[in-house]
């Protein structure tokens, strides 16, 4: 075969440091829209980014030479420095070390994009921090809690 063919699709999600609610009505939009940029620029594709005051998850395919944690790092480092920039009032802002990362299949892409899309609702009834512990669970992920939110 002369070419490589891939669709790498992954669900990512990160809380801001401390997990402060510091992702209000004002910020959040352009902010989102931002770090769909960034993934452009990797070569990738947003679906969707989306989250409430105090994460952010992306639906996103990324080309097979952009790893997962690169991505993120990018992501997380230009959006941070976008936000100091363009709200200077803004510059405690940080995102948390850690993130999760999940691959998910075209069939399955559907409702994880709707997850994401409904993050305001959902929140109602469920934290960030068991919103992330079931997501770990569900993907057969180990971990132990007591380094979990650090």
């Amino acid at each position: 075969m002369a070419h490589t063919y891939t669709h790498l699709l992954y669900h990512a999600v990160f809380s801001t440091k401390g997990r402060v609610p510091c992702l209000d009505g004002d910020l959040r939009p352009d902010l989102f829209a931002y770090m769909g940029g960034i993934v452009r620029e990797l070569r990738g594709k947003a679906y969707i980014v989306g989250g409430t005051n105090d994460h952010a998850h992306l639906l996103m395919t990324l080309p097979p030479t952009v790893g997962i944690a690169e991505a993120l790092r990018t992501i997380k480092a230009n959006s941070s420095g976008w936000v100091h920039e363009a709200w200077p009032s803004r510059r405690g802002f940080a995102w948390q070390a850690g993130y999760g990362a999940f691959t998910v299949s075209q069939s399955n892409s559907r409702s994880v994009a709707a997850y994401i899309a409904d993050q305001e609702e959902h929140h109602r009834r469920r934290s960030f921090q068991e919103e992330f512990l079931a997501l770990l669970r569900k993907h057969g992920i180990e971990y132990d809690e007591r380094y979990l939110w650090d």
